[in-house]
């Protein structure tokens, strides 16, 4: 599994999803909660492309595996060379 670099313009919240959230009648938790799940969801959509499946058929092991490749890739090679820019 080759994993491309994350274009600098990858967010994995939009302003516009943002402002979607703030606008949202919840609390503060909750809103937080809402932005860690559509920003999982996208994460969960590469995993799911570098692995040719849908994100259903992802399995745990998957997900931990693309998390370990990514995290060698931003030891070995930098951050700019990692999925994750964190």
């Amino acid at each position: 599994m080759d994993l491309p670099s994350q274009q600098p313009s990858t967010q994995f919240l939009t302003l516009e999803e943002s402002a979607q959230v703030d606008a949202a009648l919840l609390s503060s938790p909750e809103k937080f909660l809402t932005r860690l799940t559509i920003s999982s969801q996208k994460l969960l959509k590469q995993i799911a492309q570098e692995y040719n499946v849908s994100i259903e058929d992802l399995t745990t092991k998957q997900i931990i595996s693309w998390f370990e490749k990514d995290s060698k890739i931003r030891r070995e090679q930098g951050i700019e060379a990692s999925f994750l820019k964190w």
